[in-house]
């Protein structure tokens, strides 16, 4: 079952596989789901997967591009400022009538490895300029070594998000769709 982080081989691959795991672990939430159940609001929090797989998607993406494109900063030109404001704040409106789960997670797999691309070209001792944000305040710089660190952070956060909302809503665990999502079947033999 594909549900541990591949070997790696040194730090940079170690940063771009693990950054890649775990936004490869937000689209494995969305396994088996259909177009109603990909909208579902099944917690107090007010996400479902769809949102919180554009959230990933945005967040992921502009990490890339901010990594290829530093020391400058990176943006994104195909997001409209409306899509950039609900998909950044994991709004119910970020899901867009267009997604499915299956175009979600091949939307998830692209970005997780544009980003682990990005990872594995950098030079991890580079400063970037930070994101005028709220969350960012006091910083102006960081190294692109944090950058990857804080994308492993941020989106292991979202992946356990994932495992919640997917959890609620038909009691599926990360185990067992990590199976699933590999043909393999669950559970595994003598388990």
């Amino acid at each position: 079952m594909p549900f541990l982080t591949a070997e790696t081989t040194d730090e940079r691959d170690s940063l771009a596989t693990f950054a890649q795991q775990q936004i490869e672990q937000v689209a494995t939430a969305l396994h088996g789901l259909d177009q109603e159940q990909l909208a579902l609001v099944p917690s107090a929090s007010g996400m479902s997967l769809g949102a919180l797989a554009r959230h990933v998607l945005l967040i992921a993406g502009g990490a890339a591009l901010s990594i290829a494109a530093a020391p400058g900063p990176g943006s994104d030109p195909e997001r409209t400022p409306e899509q950039l404001q609900a998909e950044g704040g994991l709004a119910p409106d970020a899901l867009r009538p267009e997604d499915t789960p299956a175009s979600l997670i091949a939307q998830l797999h692209q970005a997780g490895e544009e980003l682990a691309a990005a990872i594995r070209a950098a030079d991890l001792d580079t400063l970037a300029p930070i994101p005028d944000a709220p969350w960012f305040e006091g910083r102006t710089r960081w190294s692109l070594r944090w950058y990857a660190l804080h994308q492993i952070e941020e989106n292991a956060r979202h992946a356990g998000h994932a495992d919640i909302l997917r959890e609620s809503i038909d009691g599926k665990g990360a185990y067992e769709l990590n199976a699933l999502a590999a043909g393999q079947e669950w559970p595994p033999a003598g388990w």
